[in-house]
């Protein structure tokens, strides 16, 4: 096994952040936690890498790794979803699900660091649409129930109004 310290994770880091143009508060701190559900990275006395969240006081993830591939993978697949969020709000379009440029976008920029990383971010996405399909519609049947909701409709009304006006793919 290989051993990285910080300085050499970081340094790795650094220079593909700097080929997607990642700002740097979407990339983790080393060695020190924050505890504001920020990630931040960690190396144990074995030389195991770790990706840790952890947020007031408590650990929301933790993974562990003795390869720097899969380590530099959960750091780049949490920089460019944040990365693709951003780029879908200033690019949105009212009538397709935010999703789709979302995914898109991520898997492009994995696909510019590494082919192998697009690839199981694509598997992943195809893996949450098995069971959360597309719905182009959602957005404005939200905006609609939401007027609807503020002219006092009940709850069964609105789902009814709401999914006549913009039906489920």
């Amino acid at each position: 096994m290989t051993k990285y310290s910080l300085d050499d994770i970081k340094k790795k880091v650094d220079e593909l952040a700097f080929k997607i143009n990642a700002p740097t508060n979407l990339l983790p701190s080393y060695g020190q936690q924050t505890w504001d559900a920020h990630p931040y990275i960690e190396v144990d006395s074995l030389g195991f890498m770790l990706y840790i969240i952890s947020e007031r006081g408590q650990e929301y993830e933790r993974k562990m790794t003795d390869k720097i591939d899969d380590l530099l993978y959960w750091i780049f697949a949490s920089v460019t979803f944040s990365m693709a969020c951003d780029f879908e709000l200033k690019n949105r379009i009212e009538d397709k699900d935010c999703r789709r440029i979302m995914f898109d976008k991520q898997e492009q920029l994995l696909g510019q660091l590494n082919e192998n990383w697009r690839q199981k971010e694509n598997a992943e996405h195809q893996s949450i649409l098995k069971t959360h399909p597309f719905d182009d519609l959602a957005g404005l049947r939200a905006t609609y129930c939401g007027q609807l909701r503020q002219q006092g409709l009940s709850e069964t009304e609105i789902n009814k109004l709401a999914y006549a006006k913009y039906p489920e793919n």
